[in-house]
């Protein structure tokens, strides 16, 4: 529904919403602030609220060969406290649970930036959002037919597959890719089977946005965590969840290198290179986000522990972990 941006203007910074109305776009002052560097983490959670709220009521879910809409339980979260806990706990689609997850993630970095500024502004802001669930409701009722009528007619105008919002959030999870892929993990699968591959997505998710490391990257959002850390020595690590699809599949730990492709290059000097896989470990169960977390952490303060346990023996955990190698591979 709408595009926030910040404006200096005699001596503050405004924050504008720019939405498209009656007479075409249109731009409002939200509040203002005295240093900009208050605004920016606020402008930047604001875009990510408005794009994640918008999308997924502006798109088809297309799964399993049908066109139907996506649920608006997701709304409610800009105003009640309880609805943002329910977030984390629906089981309707890979993408949509992705997208609620990154909603709430949001919404969070939204309070502790509203944390610095003064009770004036937190006011506006939180006015805004109310604004912005009033009108986004009253479009899609007026879209659904059940409007009675009798509302005036919303200031920011919302159309179906046309959403005005600001689409990065770096991630591409509101990009067609992000919800082919993550569609595709589900087809066929069970309601059980598409509950836990949730519940592993919010761990993925949750660990990935809990290292804030640039080295951390989610380079499929439904299974994959990868870390590389800088000083590695070519090291990495992956972390696997199991396919929505595999019944007896478990998570695996995996340690891996970087092998030039010409034997005659050092790592490090080669222009390729293909990764070679030295040990796993199967996990018993699933673990949970913090258990991700704590692993991550020891990566990233110490990157050369990857070469450490990949001299770990099958059936040792990897030290200062509970995780036992299951497989080393020889080379």
């Amino acid at each position: 529904m709408t595009i926030y941006s910040q404006h200096a203007n005699r001596g503050k910074t405004q924050i504008l919403a720019t939405y498209q109305g009656p007479d075409g776009v249109a731009s409002k002052t939200v509040t203002s602030l005295g240093d900009s560097r208050l605004a920016a983490p606020i402008v930047d959670a604001l875009n990510r609220i408005s794009a994640f709220i918008t999308v997924p009521v502006s798109v088809h879910d297309r799964r399993e060969r049908r066109v139907d809409y996506y649920p608006h339980k997701h709304l409610a979260a800009l105003t009640d406290a309880a609805a943002r806990v329910e977030l984390l706990n629906g089981a309707h689609s890979l993408w949509y649970e992705y997208v609620c997850l990154r909603l709430h993630q949001a919404l969070a970095d939204l309070e502790d930036a509203l944390v610095a500024v003064p009770d004036t502004v937190s006011r506006a802001i939180r006015s805004e959002l109310e604004l912005e669930e009033r009108e986004l409701r009253a479009a899609l009722d007026d879209f659904s037919g059940t409007s009675s009528g009798d509302e005036p007619e919303p200031e920011r105008h919302w159309e179906f597959d046309h959403p005005f919002v600001n689409y990065d959030d770096g991630m591409d999870t509101l990009s067609d890719r992000t919800r082919a892929q993550l569609d595709s993990r589900e087809e066929d699968c069970t309601p059980e089977a598409r509950e836990k591959a949730v519940a592993g997505l919010r761990v993925l998710v949750t660990a990935h946005s809990r290292s804030g490391a640039m080295w951390a990257s989610l380079d499929d959002p439904s299974c994959e965590l990868f870390a590389e850390p800088y000083d590695s020595d070519g090291f990495y690590l992956t972390v696997h969840a199991p396919e929505p699809s595999d019944d007896v599949g478990s998570w695996e730990i995996e340690i891996g290198h970087w092998e030039p492709d010409d034997p005659h290059e050092e790592y490090g000097e080669h222009t390729s290179a293909t990764g070679s896989t030295i040990l796993k470990c199967a996990l018993p169960s699933a673990p949970d986000a913090d258990e991700i977390t704590r692993l991550l952490k020891s990566v990233e303060e110490n990157p050369m522990v990857l070469a450490q346990w990949a001299k770990t023996p099958v059936g040792t955990a990897l030290e200062g972990t509970t995780m036992v190698v299951t497989k080393h591979h020889d080379s």
